[in-house]
């Protein structure tokens, strides 16, 4: 690999047009410039000066190697120009992972705090598995994880789990079918169509166990890992399906279904992950203080 600073004094030696000259401008040693010259032309295997009388001219490869120099450096030169000009108020740059479980509106409004900041924040979204997303906050590759529960017991990742709070279920459904269910809430769910989270997220058990308790046991006809998917068919008339209380008014007015009923038995818990235990970023402090407020 090329010796930048062998380059550099070359490059000078070539502008300056000699030694002498370029010892003024370096204000390095003659023989000091010429021996990093020679280290420059053994390691590219090539003269790149030849004498001519008392003075040095470039070789046909010193003026190539020249052209690519007289690049590298103006590049160096525009490089140090926009730092020196780019804006006092840089955004601060927030990555954050949201686990794919996680409903998209309850996703948005726990991270909207991050873009409401003085300072500006330039927010970097990626949504995949919980493991995967630990793997990567691991790795630093990301500040955040929203995930609806905690690190998973066996996962070996050293992080710190920040409870952002929690909330009831309600069960939803299309107008004609909640109708018929409201009245002998929830008994009325007992053989009733069912379109549920599937078994990656973490409230299914509870649901599950929670109809056990009540000797209520719908017809499960769906099971979903993207909670939008599952809103799709809810939505078509295929079954009664479940969403966090939180958001429920707004999925009522988004998919043009009404509420059967809600309980507080089951909850839907949130968290963010995070490699800190003391939590220091500003985007992170927001989003939990925020939605601590939010779901309590």
């Amino acid at each position: 690999m090329i010796n930048y600073k062998h380059l550099h004094y070359f490059w000078v030696v070539a502008k300056r047009g000699g030694v002498a000259r370029a010892s003024e401008t370096l204000h390095i040693t003659p023989q000091t410039i010429s021996g990093q010259i020679g280290l420059l032309e053994e390691s590219l295997g090539e003269a790149l000066f030849q004498k001519k009388g008392r003075n040095l001219e470039l070789t046909e490869v010193g003026r190539m190697v020249m052209s690519y120099a007289d690049e590298i450096f103006s590049l160096g030169g525009e490089l140090e120009d926009a730092v020196r000009n780019m804006p006092a108020t840089r955004p601060v740059t927030f990555k954050v992972g949201v686990a794919d479980v996680v409903p998209k509106s309850i996703a948005y409004r726990l991270l909207s705090p991050a873009l409401e900041l003085e300072e500006p924040v330039r927010m970097v979204c990626r949504e995949s598995s919980l493991d995967a997303l630990l793997a990567d906050l691991a790795l630093h590759k990301i500040d955040m994880v929203i995930a609806d529960g905690p690190i998973p017991a066996g996962v070996n990742v050293r992080g710190f789990n920040h409870a952002l709070g929690e909330c009831g279920v309600s069960f939803l459904a299309v107008r004609k079918l909640a109708k018929s269910l409201q009245p002998d809430f929830p008994r009325s769910l007992d053989g009733a169509p069912l379109l549920m989270p599937s078994d990656i997220n973490m409230v299914q058990p509870r649901l599950l166990n929670w109809f056990d308790t009540q000797h209520v046991y719908p017809n499960i006809v769906g099971e979903f890992d993207d909670s939008a998917l599952m809103k799709v068919f809810g939505q078509a008339g295929k079954g009664v399906f479940v969403a966090p209380s939180a958001i429920a008014e707004e999925i009522c007015q988004q998919y043009a279904v009404e509420k059967v009923g809600s309980i507080d038995e089951v909850t839907e818990q949130f968290y963010a992950i995070s490699l800190e235990r003391r939590i220091t970023h500003p985007a992170v402090a927001a989003i939990t203080e925020t939605a601590r407020a939010w779901l309590s």
